[in-house]
Parts: structure tokens; C-alpha cells; sequence
């Protein structure tokens, strides 16, 4: 198989929009990257994990950002979910590297993620009348 790849062009996210997230084997492997002590991993696999956690963390990004999009402007929670939204660009967008404390990073930012996805789903929204 060549080095190729299919470019989806989803402009308003529907794709993620239609997709629910398959949490438990990304947490399973979250608790397993961050549990490293002394990994003896090749660069490339180190890369491969990182890929696939970058992916996730995308997608639970774009989950936070519809919860919090959903809260009333007032609403502290949309504050917070803009400020883990703005670091998770921001790591997002560094290079990715074959390295463990990439991955261990990447690790950190899809726990980071979920955790303020929690909080967002967990309360309720008030709503004024």
C-alpha cells in the first residue's frame, strides 16, 4: 500500500457532529501512555500513538466546543471550556514527534479534554425566560 490518504472536507463538522465518541479504548490507552515508566518503543510508534490521540483529542474538542457554543453567553463553564479550548490549539498545533513525552502530552491533553467535556455535560443549563 502507498503513502497516499482521502482529504474529507467537512466545513461545518457534520461528520462529528453524527459520530459519538468511542471513549473507552481511547481512555484505556490515555491511563496506558501516562502509566510509562520506561517505554521501549520505536520512534514511529511513538508517532503512530501520538497520531491517534491528536485524532481523538480533535474530536473531543469539537465535543467541548458544541457544549460550551450551547451555554448561555454568562455562563462561566463557556469561559473555562474557551480557555482548554485555546491551550488544546495550541498543542494541537505543534509538530508531532517520535518521541514518549509527545505521546505522554497528547495523553494529558485528551484527559484535559474530557475532563472539562464532563463538566460541561454533567450541569445543567440555566436558562432564563
Amino acid at each position: 500500500m502507498g503513502d497516499t490518504h482521502t482529504v474529507l472536507h467537512d466545513p461545518h463538522g457534520l461528520v462529528d457532529a453524527q459520530l459519538p465518541l468511542d471513549r473507552a479504548p481511547y481512555e484505556a490507552l490515555v491511563t496506558a501512555v501516562l502509566a510509562w515508566q520506561d517505554p521501549n518503543l520505536t520512534p514511529r510508534d511513538y508517532e503512530q500513538i501520538a497520531l491517534q490521540l491528536t485524532g481523538h483529542a480533535r474530536a473531543v474538542a469539537a465535543d467541548v466546543q458544541r457544549h460550551a457554543a450551547a451555554l448561555p453567553k454568562n455562563d462561566g463553564r463557556g469561559a473555562l471550556a474557551d480557555v482548554i479550548l485555546r491551550e488544546a490549539a495550541g498543542r494541537l498545533s505543534q509538530p508531532i514527534q517520535g518521541t514518549a513525552r509527545c505521546a505522554q502530552n497528547r495523553a494529558r491533553l485528551v484527559r484535559a479534554l474530557y475532563e472539562r467535556l464532563d463538566r460541561l455535560a454533567a450541569a445543567p443549563v440555566d436558562r432564563a425566560v
